[in-house]
């Protein structure tokens, strides 16, 4: 057999990548003109689409408000939106579509609602007569949106004048608490309405009961007597190689056998690092935070946001900020969390550790911190932010079913 000399498979190659490239321009602009086309239909007044977190998958805010608004909104129609990879994410009888195919495009074309946690990507073209719901994801620490001009990090390629025009198509935005819109109105300034309601996903902490923790444990496999430990670091967009984060095995041997520690990784730097048998449980892909709050007795953390949902619960926190420094100058901040932290701060994962054996981390000294935390971020969480964005969003539909 003759060998085929490498310039010619590299010829080859070249030619298959141009003809695959041709094929996906000839589908995009199908997929445009038939966009186009399904605009031109009247709008559906009982099709909300709703999605989260780059359509990964069924959760956070959009998905509390939808799970809300099918109880309360006659009629409603509500459709998610996911990407293929995450199919498999979605529950069982929640109607979905998958993201860049016609049945996405005919939903974004005339629905008459649509809900997000994170913006839609710009070809989403908003109607007249549409309503936009921004629920963000997060109350903010880290500087965020027009904030960020000039700042060094390594997503830098933002492109703030598209940014703009993606917040422009914004109708409300929702925030948990006064410095959560005061942040969103200076870094995604737009005409929208700021609906300062708290955060439909803490509905669920705000009525957690005893009972609920104790099934979930029980769903997750931690025993009656152990102390579950929450494990939820953030992004740090800054940092190249390893990060900071705390060695979760060392960290159960020093606690010992009466813990268990749930390690939730950002999704970002989902290594299986955290398989340790049955005293460490990977928890990265479990399909609820809020699930892992309520059956977490402590919260370990370092400038993650979870840190303002979790003390919805007023239990304890404890913030490990060995890098704050470098985080804060390099990121920018909106307070200093050192100064009015949710709890306990530590700078060592020895100090963490001691912290935790001795008990100082739930201590009195804690809770007092805490409780400054909770009076400045989590006064509206009292389970009802759901119902608050409903009636700011199908309030026909409310006033009718009511």
């Amino acid at each position: 057999m003759t060998e085929v000399p490498q310039a010619a498979r590299a010829a080859g190659s070249r030619a298959r990548r141009i003809l695959a490239g041709r094929r996906d321009q000839a589908r995009g602009a199908l997929l445009e003109r038939y966009y186009r086309a399904r605009r031109r239909q009247p709008l559906d007044p009982h099709l909300a689409v709703f999605a989260a977190y780059w359509y990964r998958g069924y959760q956070c805010n959009p998905r509390a408000i939808y799970e809300r608004a099918l109880e309360t909104v006659p009629g409603l129609r509500g459709v998610w939106v996911v990407n293929p990879d995450r199919v498999h994410t979605i529950p069982d009888g929640v109607e979905h579509v998958v993201a860049g195919t016609r049945a996405y495009f005919d939903v974004l074309a005339r629905a008459s609602v649509l809900v997000n946690n994170v913006n839609y990507p710009n070809h989403l073209v908003k109607r007249p007569g549409t309503t936009h719901v921004m629920t963000h994801h997060g109350t903010p620490l880290k500087r965020m949106g027009l904030d960020l001009q000039g700042t060094d990090t390594r997503d830098g390629r933002i492109d703030f004048d598209a940014l703009l025009r993606r917040c422009a198509r914004w109708d409300y935005s929702v925030a948990a608490n006064p410095h959560s819109a005061a942040v969103w109105e200076r870094a995604y300034p737009g005409s929208y309405a700021s609906l300062v309601v708290g955060y439909p996903r803490n509905d669920a902490l705000a009525s957690a009961t005893s009972d609920q923790a104790a099934r979930i444990r029980r769903s997750l496999g931690i025993a009656d007597d152990r102390r579950a430990l929450l494990y939820a670091p953030t992004h740090r967009d800054h940092v190249h190689g390893e990060l900071p984060h705390v060695d979760v095995l060392a960290l159960a041997r020093d606690l010992g056998e009466e813990w268990v520690v749930l390690s939730r990784l950002h999704h970002l730097y989902d290594d299986g690092r955290a398989a340790g048998g049955g005293q460490v449980l990977d928890v990265t892909a479990h399909p609820s935070i809020e699930d892992l709050c309520i059956a977490a007795d402590v919260l370990v953390t370092d400038y993650s946001s979870v840190m303002f949902d979790y003390a919805v619960l007023d239990r304890p926190i404890v913030v490990h900020a060995p890098d704050w420094d470098d985080y804060r100058d390099a990121r920018g901040v909106y307070f200093d969390l050192l100064a009015e932290p949710p709890g306990t701060v530590v700078r060592t994962q020895a100090e963490l550790a001691a912290a935790l054996r001795s008990g100082a981390a739930l201590g009195e000294e804690a809770a007092r911190a805490r409780t400054r935390f909770r009076e400045r971020f989590c006064a509206l969480e009292d389970g009802h932010a759901s119902d608050r964005v409903i009636a700011a969003v199908w309030p026909a539909a409310i006033s009718a079913s009511g």
